[in-house]
């Protein structure tokens, strides 16, 4: 995750600064942009003569029309920016640049609007404050893949390479792309630690330094944004769908976590087992007792749960070690200020901003109750049978949406992590979801039974 002074920054912005930047960059178009419950990018795009009214607080918007936020008689919402993420867009128009500003959202009585996933992290990151921490840190490393577009501009499944881990062009036939989508993350004030092709074919990954959660919840948002951006310049569709094709990996999001307190790195103990502190242990016994139910959160389309089986690298059991990469968590060799937990678990067609909030409010119930993890596991899990697991108290991750949804309803606090709003309206939701998908009769179904019954 990069050395502390690394740390990507926010920018105090005032309004005379983005005034005048506006003016500099030859601005034309405001988006702005916000973040519905399922973690898709709305945005609500105006002139720059609208942006005093913006400034002041006075831009509305429709809510009703958002997934997860309102009823039709509740419609009327404030957009309020936050200056900090001001961010002219790299590529230009012949009509002037545009420029996004991400939003919070509040509603028509001029209070946070509770079912806004990202006034949720803020709300959540309080509570860590309030619990003596100054920080909580996130590193992502988010996986996509690149997809051929037919004639009519539509995703293919086909391929627009045969590479693997780290190959080179030739065979990576995206380095191009990936390159492009590099230099504009970069042009946008991105640190970009590494990118790479991933094991499946047509599969990358842009690794970017961390960031505070709630700034990195916006870049994971930007990076997604940007990535499709620039692939349909190369007639290529990115896709961040868990497991577009099965046979091959799937697409993960592992997210590097920290907690920070006023003397530094809370997980950070020289003398400590793997220099680990106690706190750190507890932090990671919440985050392996709430792991079936934030996995709802973390992992929350039918698609998801494609990715999660044994065989090609993802997760299956609920486990920890040092030392080998085949568990949920793994705690990376590097120490000091980067000490750190990887939840490997995550796939980016989460909310990151809920994603986190889950992640971080179940590692703050393990220091709050003092939970004790399991021993960690340096085996190969995925060749010990069931026995052998029992044995090392290892449970299995949920197998579908269904069974997730079944351990995230009955968390006290996976409610909490969310707020009473956005846990009923995202479980009430995925149960539709997961409804739609058994009603559907797949062609796998249909090749496997339709002749033999």
């Amino acid at each position: 995750m990069g050395r502390l002074s690394t740390i990507m920054a926010k920018k105090n912005y005032s309004q005379a600064d983005i005034r005048q930047m506006a003016k500099d960059e030859n601005v034309r178009f405001l988006r702005l942009m916000f973040t519905d419950l399922f973690g898709v990018i709305k945005n609500v795009e105006v002139p720059i003569s609208q942006l005093d009214k913006l400034l002041g607080n006075k831009l509305m918007f429709d809510g009703s029309s958002i997934d997860g936020f309102v009823r039709i008689e509740e419609s009327d919402m404030y957009l309020y920016p936050d200056l900090s993420t001001w961010m002219v867009f790299p590529w230009g128009s012949e009509h002037g640049k545009v420029a996004r500003i991400i939003c919070e959202v509040y509603s028509n009585d001029r209070k946070p609007f509770v079912g806004d996933p990202r006034n949720n992290l803020i709300r959540t990151l309080e509570d860590m404050k309030n619990e003596g921490f100054t920080d909580f840190n996130i590193g992502p490393e988010p996986e996509f893949f690149l997809l051929k577009l037919d004639e009519q501009g539509k995703p293919t499944t086909n391929l627009n390479d045969n590479g693997s881990y780290f190959d080179l062009a030739p065979v990576d036939l995206g380095e191009n792309c990936r390159r492009d989508i590099v230099l504009e993350l970069e042009n946008m004030g991105f640190d970009v630690e590494a990118s790479h092709h991933e094991v499946a074919p047509g599969q990358h990954e842009i690794d970017f330094k961390y960031a505070d959660a709630l700034t990195a919840a916006d870049n994971i948002q930007t990076f997604k944004l940007v990535v499709k951006t620039v692939a349909r310049k190369y007639n290529l569709h990115a896709t961040f769908m868990p497991k577009p094709m099965d046979g091959i990996n799937g697409s993960g999001m592992h997210l590097n976590m920290s907690l920070f307190n006023k003397d530094g790195n809370a997980f950070y103990d020289e003398d400590g087992e793997l220099q680990l502190s106690q706190k750190a242990y507890w932090f990671l016994g919440g985050l392996l007792k709430h792991a079936r139910s934030y996995t709802a959160v973390c992992n929350p389309i039918v698609n998801s749960y494609k990715r999660l089986v044994p065989g090609y690298e993802a997760p299956v059991y609920v486990a920890w070690s040092g030392s080998n990469r085949s568990p949920l968590i793994r705690v990376p060799s590097s120490k000091g200020l980067s000490t750190r937990f990887e939840v490997r678990s995550v796939d980016p067609a989460a909310n990151p901003y809920l994603a986190i909030a889950a992640v971080l409010e179940a590692g703050l119930d393990g220091i709050r109750n003092k939970i004790e993890p399991e021993d960690s596991v340096d085996r190969n899990i995925y060749r010990m049978n069931i026995e052998e697991r029992h044995e090392e108290h290892i449970t299995d991750l949920p197998s579908t949406l269904h069974n997730a949804l079944k351990e995230f309803e009955k968390d006290d606090v996976m409610r909490k992590a969310l707020g009473s709003h956005i846990f009923q309206s995202f479980l009430e939701a995925k149960k539709l979801e997961w409804a739609s998908y058994r009603q559907e009769v797949t062609q796998w179904e249909r090749d496997q039974y339709l002749e033999m019954f």
